[in-house]
């Protein structure tokens, strides 16, 4: 079993370790130090002389134990150390080569490390992705306490970059992470440099308690997420990583995180402008590799790399292929995807794997996803596997370059994907950010002395009813939005659009589905063309909820909803 340090033991970790370079050692030595961590992080195996104070435990203690057998000078002195696992947290894949350096692969690959030093530095290297035109570069960033201090495309061999400099020892947590993808080079960490008093002035980062790994294309990899508008061309200085669905959630559940993701890449077949299959681009065939990249075209270590989600978006790509003739090529790709997912949950046994789709579209390929996941249900007995279907990106929400999705669709499909995790681990959801009445249903009601029509556009989630004969009063038709959850004391912000008559006025409220209790009510006043309305107000109950609106009394009128959204803010 792994043995994680908590927050409060790794912060008693630096309380304890702030002392001289220049230490005079009774019963132990640095290489116990560091061996004692490599235990604690779960990179070795635990033996007997590791419990130092014997107390049937290997924790904390035992590090301040070895600790007050050193005894400090008080002198500050350069020291060097070098990006790898004893000194550093790896996040993603990533491969260290004979020279101990340390090449963050793929998009998001980081190193993170917490420093105790006067001053420190480190030194970045690029590989053949140099050679590149310039805006196909790879891209990084540089992180000082969550602060970004660098961000840039390469633009030599070698950089050394200084994280901070003062005149008194300072704490700070530090992440060098690579923005861009795979495919257009990687970024290497070779050495870190400081001025310390510490005997470990370097020591990685905290694991978290959750782990996911996302697998998939452009999308997870943020392709153009900064770019103006969809008509601007790829380069990797428009793709962030830290702006993708992926780095969110995991920010978002507080969770480490790997991501497998090559643009144009599919199931059957990367992205193709013909009906001839692209089989040079598929995720399946290079799942197993620490890369693509021939460098880097080495088995990945599922073994030590243990993830509690595995979420799969793919099929994007092979929906330009599919496209041409659905009907031939989809049961392949029903054939592959189930492949794929034996080969996931082989890699993976414990994860709980979730499949999505449908971020630009492509969502004919939802129901081909589902059955592949009941083919794996069936032939492997596994259950703890959902699909969804993501909301498709909007002009409203903006696009990125190449009309992939803007920052903000990619934060609202992290806010979805986090409460997906949420309910396939049996964690309670916050819900933030998050559309609550993205699942409801759409009905309408009416009396027996009224008559009216209805047609729901699954389209475009729109809503229409128009009454023929009104009835009685306000109350003889209602539309409804049913199956909206809410929590007591939460935030929300109702919003939506609505065409009506000029001058009619539509009641409506959010009440329980039995009518007993109201959380928000107004009327909306039409102007005869579409016409939006929000407001915002506070929960005092958690319920399921339906949206009601009134519209009885008045013959022939007709009345229009589009993009009902209820979304918790606070």
């Amino acid at each position: 079993m792994k043995k994680y340090l908590s927050a409060v033991c790794a912060a008693a970790v630096f309380s304890a370790l702030t002392v001289s370079a220049a230490f005079a050692l009774t019963d132990y030595t640095l290489s116990d130090l560091k061996s004692l961590y490599s235990v604690m992080f779960g990179k070795s195996t635990a033996e007997k002389w590791h419990d130092i104070n014997s107390d049937g435990r290997i924790n904390i203690l035992d590090v301040i134990a070895i600790r007050q057998s050193f005894n400090s000078d008080g002198v500050f002195r350069e020291m060097e150390f070098r990006a790898t696992e004893e000194n550093v947290k790896l996040t993603g894949r990533n491969y260290t080569d004979k020279n101990d350096v340390t090449w963050l692969v793929h998009s998001g690959s980081a190193v993170e490390f917490t420093v105790n030093a006067k001053s420190a530095e480190v030194t970045v290297t690029a590989d053949s992705g140099l050679k590149n035109e310039e805006k196909y570069r790879p891209r990084y960033a540089v992180l000082v306490d969550g602060k970004i201090i660098k961000d840039c495309v390469v633009s030599k061999e070698t950089e050394t970059i200084e994280l901070f400099s003062s005149d008194e020892p300072r704490t700070a947590s530090v992440k060098i992470i690579h923005l861009s993808e795979a495919n257009n080079g990687t970024i290497g960490v070779s050495g870190i440099k400081v001025n310390s008093d510490s005997p470990v002035p370097v020591i990685p980062a905290e694991k978290k308690k959750l782990a996911i790994e996302f697998i998939g294309d452009s999308i997870t990899c943020a392709y153009g997420v900064e770019a103006e508008n969809q008509y601007v061309g790829f380069s990797t200085g428009t793709e962030n990583f830290m702006k993708s669905y992926a780095y969110l959630t995991a920010q978002k559940l507080d969770a480490d995180y790997s991501a497998v993701s090559y643009s144009g890449h599919g199931i059957i077949s990367g992205y193709t402008s013909s009906e001839e299959k692209n089989t040079e681009s598929l995720v399946p065939d290079v799942y197993d590799l620490i890369g693509k990249p021939a460098d880097y075209a080495k088995p990945w270590d599922f073994e030590n790399h243990k993830y509690d989600v595995v979420v799969i978006n793919l099929g994007t790509n092979d929906s330009s292929f599919i496209s041409h003739s659905f009907e031939k090529y989809s049961p392949e790709f029903v054939k592959k995807y189930a492949e794929f997912l034996e080969t996931v949950h082989e890699k993976n046994p414990d994860a709980y794997i979730i499949c999505t789709l449908g971020t630009m579209g492509c969502t004919d390929l939802c129901p081909c996803i589902e059955e592949a996941a009941e083919q794996f249900k069936k032939k492997t007995g596994y259950s703890r596997i959902m699909c969804y279907q993501a909301a498709t990106h909007t002009q409203d929400d903006g696009m990125g370059a190449d009309w992939h999705p803007s920052e903000k669709t990619q934060q609202n499909s992290a806010y979805v994907l986090s409460d997906r995790i949420c309910q396939a681990l049996g964690i309670e959801s916050d819900q933030l950010g998050l559309d609550v009445a993205a699942d409801a249903e759409y009905t309408s009601e009416h009396s027996d002395s009224a008559n009216m029509s209805e047609y729901f556009s699954d389209w475009d989630k729109s809503f229409h009813i128009t009454t023929v004969n009104g009835g009685a009063d306000i109350n003889s038709v209602k539309a409804r939005v049913s199956g909206i959850g809410i929590k007591k004391g939460g935030k929300y912000r109702l919003e939506f659009k609505c065409e009506t008559a000029e001058g009619a006025e539509i009641p409506f409220a959010l009440k329980d589905t039995d009518g007993s209790g109201i959380y928000f009510k107004d009327t909306f006043t039409g102007t005869g063309k579409k016409s939006e309305f929000t407001a915002e107000f506070t929960a005092d109950g958690t319920a399921d909820t339906m949206l009601e609106f009134c519209m009885g009394g008045t013959d022939n009128l007709r009345l229009s909803l589009y993009d009902v959204k209820l979304i918790r803010i606070g």
